[in-house]
Parts: structure tokens; sequence; C-alpha cells
């Protein structure tokens, strides 16, 4: 079925034994992971988290259908998550349903696929399935996502708090998610005992919510500054920052690119394709020369690399944050070489 945004988080709270797969395609990867999540804590934290590797269901479209009705290791409940599946898939999800067995639930993050492809119409189709398309939230959207979350972990923001929480994250669910959890510590707050966010509150932590640090391997990373971002990703480790986070930031800002760079490759200008953005006046020349900078292809290989590195952060027996590290130093190197 085609899922309100309602229904798939009702569903993903209860862990509803309705559902065995649950699609979440589209361009916020951030957003679809952070729904992923909800049905990982609604299982409960000894719950089995098993990942699998979209890009192996080609070869294994059987491992998502064989994982699904196995056993967990040590008896308890468990959940399946694809991460960068794309129409190969399709094999997999058919054989899913088809199982008349299936013991735990299946979340298929998709972000490349067609909202009219064939594994998006296969998943409306079924009713023990949920298909959701994913989008990076913006204007009152990204608010009510903002005051969401922020009600999640006890907090009553203010309408401005709101707003330099929006500003801070960019939208990005993960950021969002772990400024709220240390606003929340901060204030003591929870569910059960609510307290109110406002701009006294942030002014009093400090500077601009979401690290300056972050913005700073960005700019270094895509602006091609080899000789800086290693000090950049290291004042960025030292003060905290996670690398999934920092990726997902990098892609975010490469895919506003390579939206503006088709722009400027079917002839439109590059000053006033910036200009079209209304982003702040301070933004407006860095963005220019970026998009001077890169190119379609690069942007469309460094978005590739970046996220290829996410996914490895993400499977277990991995070789950590280096992955990170490495993906965004051959960034910057790619940006240096496109001058």
């Amino acid at each position: 079925m085609k899922a309100s945004e309602n229904q798939l988080v009702n569903a993903l709270d209860a862990a509803s034994p309705a559902i065995r797969l649950y699609l979440l395609h589209g361009p916020d990867e951030a957003g679809a992971a952070d729904y992923a999540a909800r049905l990982g804590r609604a299982l409960g934290v000894d719950a089995e988290k098993v990942l699998i590797d979209g890009s192996s269901l080609k070869g294994d479209p059987g491992r998502v259908v064989d994982e699904a009705r196995s056993l967990a290791l040590f008896g308890g409940r468990r959940w399946i998550l694809v991460s960068g599946a794309g129409e190969d898939a399709l094999e997999a999800a058919q054989l899913l349903i088809a199982e008349p067995h299936v013991e735990h639930a299946v979340v298929i993050l998709a972000p490349g696929v067609r909202t009219k492809g064939k594994l998006v119409e296969f998943a409306v189709a079924q009713p023990a399935a949920m298909s959701f398309a994913c989008y990076v939230p913006d204007g009152a959207n990204a608010e009510r996502l903002v005051a969401a979350i922020a009600r999640e972990h006890g907090l009553r923001p203010s309408q401005n708090a709101t707003r330099r929480l929006m500003a801070a994250s960019n939208g990005d669910r993960a950021v969002i998610a772990r400024e709220v959890e240390k606003l929340a510590l901060y204030l003591d707050a929870a569910p059960d005992r609510p307290r109110d966010l406002d701009n006294d509150v942030l002014d009093a932590l400090g500077a601009e919510l979401g690290d300056s640090q972050m913005s700073d391997v960005i700019d270094a990373a895509l602006e091609g500054r080899v000789r800086d971002i290693a000090r950049e990703l290291a004042r960025f480790t030292e003060s905290g920052g996670a690398a999934i986070p920092l990726l997902r930031q990098i892609v975010r800002k490469l895919m506003n690119l390579a939206v503006m760079r088709g722009e400027v490759d079917s002839g439109a200008d590059v000053a006033a394709t910036v200009k079209k953005r209304r982003l702040h006046f301070r933004e407006e020349p860095g963005t220019i020369r970026l998009l001077q900078r890169w190119r379609a292809g690069e942007i469309a290989a460094a978005i590739g690399r970046l996220r290829r590195a996410e996914r490895a952060l993400m499977s277990p027996g991995g070789a950590g944050e280096i992955l990170s590290d490495a993906a965004i130093t051959e960034t910057t190197r790619a940006a240096a070489r496109a001058r």
C-alpha cells in the first residue's frame, strides 16, 4: 500500500505484524533511515538488526527472505535493513511477500528508485507492504518536523527556536535529532516532564546550533582545499562530531549543486541560478564558485562515493570512521582536480 506518514509511523512504532515490508524511497536518505530506526526502537534494544547491502541482491535475491524467516541468534526478535537498494531489489521483495512463513519485518531503503518504477508499484499493490516517498522537508514542513522531533524528547519549542534548529540542521533529521537530544539532556526534559525551549536556552548553550566544525569540513572538501581537510576532519572529530551526519550533509549539498548544475548545463546563467535559491547573501559567492568548479559527472561520482562510505559505516565489522575520512579526502582531491 501507499502509506501516509501517519500510517507509516503508526505501523513502525507498533512493529505491526501485518506489515512485512517497508519500502522507503526518495532522495531524503536521512529521513528514511530515521523512519527505519523507529522499527528498531519499537522491537526493543535486544532485537537483532540484520544489515544487507542492496547491491548484493542482484546476485542473491533470496537472502532477504532467508533472513526474514530465520530465528534470531538468541531466539528473540530481529529485523532486516536493506540499504542502497535499487530496482534489482524487486525479486527479493517478491520472494518476501510470496513466502508464507515470515517471522521478521524488512525495511528496504531505495533512494534512487522511481516512484513509477516496478519496485514501488509492486510494494504499493501489496497489503502486507508499505511504500513511502521520503523528500527533504522545506519551509513549513521542515518546521513541523523539528517540532515533532522536539516533542518526542519532551521539548516545547518556541517558533523562533524551531526555526533556528531547522536552519542549523539544514533539514537533516539525523542532525536535528542529535541537537534535540543534547537540548533535552541539558534541560532534563522527557515526554513525562516537558520543558520549554526558547531562544534563551539556545543562547545559553553558546553558538548557533549545528557544529561550526561540520561546516568547515564541508567547505574545505567541496572547495578542494587538500591542505586543510585533514586538520578540519581532526577538529570535527575532537568536537564530538559523528561521521554519518557529516556524510549526509555533504551529500545534501552536492545534490543541491547537481540540481543547479543541470539548470546551468541547460543554458541558465550561473549567478541567476544561484540567486533564484534565495540564499543568504553571504552564501551566494561561495555557491557560485562551487557551481563553476563542479561538473555533473564529478558531482554524481562524489555522491556515490560518500553514500558507499555511509553504507559501509552502517555495516557490521566495518573499518569505522576511517572510511568516512577516506571518502571525504578523496572528494576533496576530486574538487581540487576540477579547477
